[in-house]
């Protein structure tokens, strides 16, 4: 297949944030886009925002942390618009919690939502693309893959987990002419963490800067980070952009 006939993406965790900025970048690309998430009523609001950007959309609920509607997405979403050629993993959760204060369902809810989820999607993606010979599988990771941070223990893990097992499926896929790729973010804004609450974002942030987690209270837009994910989907085949990590400009100099 040529590099310009690869015109369909199915997004995952799309309703709000960087999974639906990357439905509209797709979208303004021209791609067919299936756009999956628990919130249904939110993606009907993206798909209109993917056409009006000049691409098709499709929509239908989706939970990755469940296999058999990891598969009922995508039985349905490749009846609408064909074989996905770009898969982006993005669905993701993160509670700001301190270990002791987490309860066992949220452990588990992280655990499945940020590194079973991808897993599955990508063991639903995979063999269908290793047989048409060509496709890419992106994961949207986190800075915290790297450099870790306080009230985030399990989501921190669940990112390096992330970026652990993406190496291994690379070298799974090695030949195949399916790429796998991280996209990994720092401080962006967008829905998550917003129900915090005043007190708790106070803590947090001051731990993060205690700890050097953030130099500067600044983040990025949603979009900068679909950009560097189209960025990946659209590099020609033969270069295989590994790993992309995008973070804020900073704004003060430093002593030298």
């Amino acid at each position: 297949m040529s590099d310009t006939a690869v015109r369909t993406a199915f997004v995952t965790g799309a309703s709000s944030g960087i999974g639906a900025a990357t439905a509209r970048a797709l979208g303004a690309c021209g791609f067919a886009v299936g756009l999956g998430a628990r919130r249904t009523e939110r993606l009907e609001e993206v798909v209109k925002d993917v056409e009006r950007a000049g691409g098709r959309a499709f929509c239908a609920v989706l939970d990755v942390r469940d296999a058999g509607s990891v598969d009922a997405f995508f039985d349905a979403a490749e009846a609408a618009l064909g074989p996905a050629n770009v898969v982006v993993s993005n669905a993701g959760i993160g509670f700001a919690r301190l270990l002791g204060e987490y309860t066992q369902a949220e452990l588990r809810t992280e655990l499945d939502t940020n590194l079973l989820g991808p897993m599955l999607v990508a063991r639903r993606a995979a063999p269908g693309m290793a047989e048409r010979g060509a496709g890419d599988l992106i994961f949207v990771s986190s800075l915290n893959a790297v450099a870790p941070r306080t009230f985030q223990a399990c989501y921190s893990a669940t990112k390096a987990g992330l970026e652990t097992f993406v190496r291994v499926l690379q070298m799974e896929m090695e030949g195949s002419g399916v790429r796998a790729s991280v996209v990994r973010p720092g401080p962006t804004g967008s829905e998550f963490g917003a129900d915090y609450g005043a007190e708790r974002t106070r803590r947090v942030l001051e731990s993060w800067r205690y700890w050097g987690g953030m130099r500067e209270l600044r983040w990025m837009e949603a979009e900068r980070v679909a950009d560097a994910i189209v960025t990946v989907a659209m590099t020609p085949r033969g270069t295989h952009l590994d790993v992309v990590q995008v973070v804020p400009v900073g704004t003060r100099k430093g002593p030298l």
